[in-house]
């Protein structure tokens, strides 16, 4: 293939099939690095070069393994590119990046990323708004915070995905007891204060530096909110040029701006403080954002992230440049929930809205489109209502963990 470069992909779950066949179907070589427990997935092997399977699942890989074997596989094949497809993958790819000198995101920048209190401490260096946060590593910092900052406080583990291991706390004695419980893990995780309010989440995709496309969507019931009561996960784009959209829209481009990303998709979320209405910045991740987002987004704007970002990092290691398609301004949004039925009939949400249904087994999902904004709220608290009430799976809090 004439100016084909090559691509090494990681991933430690089964998605980014788009991005693997636009990659490849722009003439690239195509390799895949992923968990040896996702031999059986769907891959899509036909627009794969070749796989190769480490052991263990998310932050289970030896690095020093995998070094190894991406350093031997150099041997024969020059490596253009490394991609990270999902958040548990970052510190991988800058870890590979770093060591064998290839262009990309390092380590530094890649925390930023990743770890959520270097993403807090960036924030508050870049003057963009955050909530009160703290360290763990010190017990002064720690009882200053729990005497000047008012409660409930929330402990987040520095580099889970989404929504995985918070714990709310309401008081300074609880506070001590949990941290205690923590032992010498406690400098895994931060304290932060818990602002009620409406969550907001940000669909981008960089290139040369700058927000080319973004799509600001709200939570109707937060990754936050499912993980710990259950229920059914639903999000929706809000009106474009409305206050929250030009506010969020312009808070992204300082995050993307501040922390350093330079090209690719990205998910960041915010929130809109209940006391007050001042939007604050959560979190940040450099992927397409998990639970079914990317076909939401695709369906409200005709963008799809997964092969538009392929298409960047096409033309980034090739030197081209790379238009955006026009985008359309129209609404879309997703109910998801995991089910008690390994395939779930959705046979009875027959409404012409619908247009994507979620195949993963036991998981009961689908995403709706209209022109109208409050046609999509209407179908989302209907059919919110009727997949929690046939299908949602309560599942003890810690075991949820793959909504993405």
């Amino acid at each position: 293939m004439e100016n084909a470069k090559t691509f090494l992909c990681i991933s430690n779950y089964f998605k980014g099939a788009d991005f693997l066949i636009q990659l490849k179907k722009l003439g690239n070589k195509v390799y895949l690095v992923t968990s040896d427990k996702l031999k059986d997935e769907a891959w899509p092997h036909q627009y794969i070069d070749e796989i190769f399977y480490m052991e263990g699942r998310d932050v289970d890989w030896n690095l020093e393994h995998l070094l190894l074997g991406v350093g031997n596989f150099m041997k024969s094949t020059n490596v253009d590119a490394i991609v990270a497809l999902d958040d548990y993958d970052v510190e991988k790819a800058t870890y590979l990046r770093e060591n064998l000198r290839i262009g990309g995101m390092g380590q530094t920048t890649g925390r930023y990323f990743r770890d959520k209190l270097a993403m807090r401490m960036r924030a508050k260096s870049c003057g963009i708004p955050i909530p009160a946060f703290c360290s763990l590593f010190n017990d002064h910092d720690i009882d200053a915070f729990a005497d000047t900052v008012a409660a409930p406080w929330v402990f987040k583990p520095r580099s889970e995905a989404s929504a995985n291991g918070i714990i709310k706390v309401y008081d300074k004695e609880s506070l001590w007891i949990k941290i205690n419980e923590l032992g010498n893990n406690r400098f895994k995780y931060l304290l932060e204060q818990f602002k009620p309010g409406d969550v907001y989440h940000c669909d981008s995709l960089i290139s040369e530096g700058k927000v080319i496309f973004s799509l600001t969507s709200k939570y109707l019931s937060t990754p936050m909110d499912v993980s710990h009561n259950g229920g059914v996960f639903r999000s929706m784009n809000i009106k474009y040029g409305s206050e929250d959209d030009k506010a969020i829209k312009k808070m992204n481009e300082m995050v993307m701006k501040g922390f350093g990303l330079k090209h690719g998709a990205a998910h960041t979320e915010f929130i809109k403080s209940n006391e007050n209405g001042q939007i604050y910045f959560l979190e940040t991740s450099s992927r397409v954002g998990g639970a079914h987002i990317a076909e939401m987004v695709t369906e409200a704007s005709n963008i799809n992230l997964w092969k538009e970002w392929a298409a960047i990092e096409d033309s980034l290691v090739k030197e081209t440049k790379y238009t955006l398609p026009k985008a359309k301004k129209g609404y879309a949004g997703i109910a998801l929930t995991l089910s008690k039925i390994q395939h779930p009939d959705l046979s009875s949400f027959s409404d012409p809205e619908v247009c994507f249904k979620v195949p993963l087994a036991y998981h009961a999902g689908l995403v709706v489109k209209s022109d109208k904004q409050e046609r999509v709220q209407t179908l989302l608290d209907d059919y919110g209502a009727r997949l929690e009430s046939e299908f949602t799976a309560v599942i003890e809090q810690e075991k949820v963990n793959n909504l993405h």
